[in-house]
């Protein structure tokens, strides 16, 4: 079996890679092919454009920026579905709408081919560890057939039901890390503006109700050591909260904390942070209050 893969950034060569090493044949298109050379030094095959590489896989995987991105790699002359052979499966694991992974859906069954969405949580070490949380929706059936795939990258993988239901999965998920990093990064900047220690206070929550994932991610990882080298970038945090917002809306909710936290990341985008990981949604917070949340420096005696 031919494994085609588009989208190799930060999330998807290392899941090539993952692939690569347990014995898959992995063919992968990039725009430029420079970016490529490190995966075809590790065995991956690498085609010259998004139709040759459509007409070469069985199976085609998709790890986009954007909705946007999702729509182009898939739709149009030189998409996959105009060029992908009757029988193919698709398996995107960005993060959109339901809308986006239902409209490629509907194109899809349209040509004979299947396509699942399958966004993933768990960051680049969920990757590296295959300990992904993988959330499905589609046609089961061919769930089944990509399921031994599915289980190189993934330690969770459930199938959610039709067409658009992974995505909504994400996005409730994207949901509370947004909320959970801007809470986390309040309470951070409250303790410190009132003179608590960083470390101590964070060392206290961390054992008590307010302890979360996100809280120890951001603060141990990021924040406390000030590097914000992108894990998970603020952009993508502002793009998924700002969707995850929508289904809420159309859920019937009016005022929900979502909406907060979708005006932090934009924030924190309007002021140059964007490309930095999500846990820098603190440093605008930390400017209004004139403190910065840190290690507090060693002594030398």
């Amino acid at each position: 079996m031919k494994i085609g893969f588009i989208g190799t950034g930060v999330m998807g060569s290392r899941m090539v890679k993952r692939l690569l090493n347990q014995g898959n044949n992995v063919y992968v298109y990039t725009r430029t092919k420079e970016k490529a050379r490190p995966l075809q030094e590790v065995g991956a095959g690498y085609l010259e454009s998004i139709p040759e590489l459509a007409r070469e896989c069985d199976v085609i995987c998709t790890c986009l920026s954007m909705p946007a991105d999702v729509i182009e790699v898939y739709s149009g002359s030189k998409g996959i579905l105009e060029h992908a052979r009757h029988g193919t499966i698709c398996v995107d694991f960005t993060t959109v709408g339901p809308e986006t992974s239902k409209l490629i859906f509907e194109q899809t069954t349209k040509g004979g081919i299947s396509y699942l969405d399958a966004p993933v949580s768990g960051g680049p070490e969920g990757v590296e560890n295959g300990t992904l949380t993988i959330m499905v929706g589609g046609e089961e059936h061919v769930f089944e057939r990509v399921l031994p795939i599915l289980k190189v990258i993934g330690g969770t993988i459930e199938f959610l039901g039709p067409a658009g239901s992974g995505s909504i999965a994400k996005l409730i998920n994207q949901y509370l890390v947004a909320v959970h990093s801007l809470a986390a990064s309040e309470a951070m900047v409250a303790g410190a503006a009132y003179g608590l220690d960083s470390e101590q206070l964070l060392n206290l929550l961390k054992v008590s109700y307010g302890d979360s994932k996100i809280l120890r991610r951001h603060m141990e990882e990021y924040v406390l050591d000030r590097q914000f080298e992108p894990g998970g970038a603020v952009k993508y945090v502002h793009k998924d909260v700002r969707l995850a917002n929508q289904l809420f809306e159309e859920a019937g909710m009016g005022e929900f904390t979502g909406q907060l936290a979708q005006q932090a990341f934009q924030q924190a985008e309007e002021k140059g942070l964007k490309d930095l990981d999500m846990s820098a949604v603190i440093l605008p917070l930390e400017n209004a209050c004139d403190v910065v949340v840190m290690k507090k420096a060693k002594s030398k005696h």
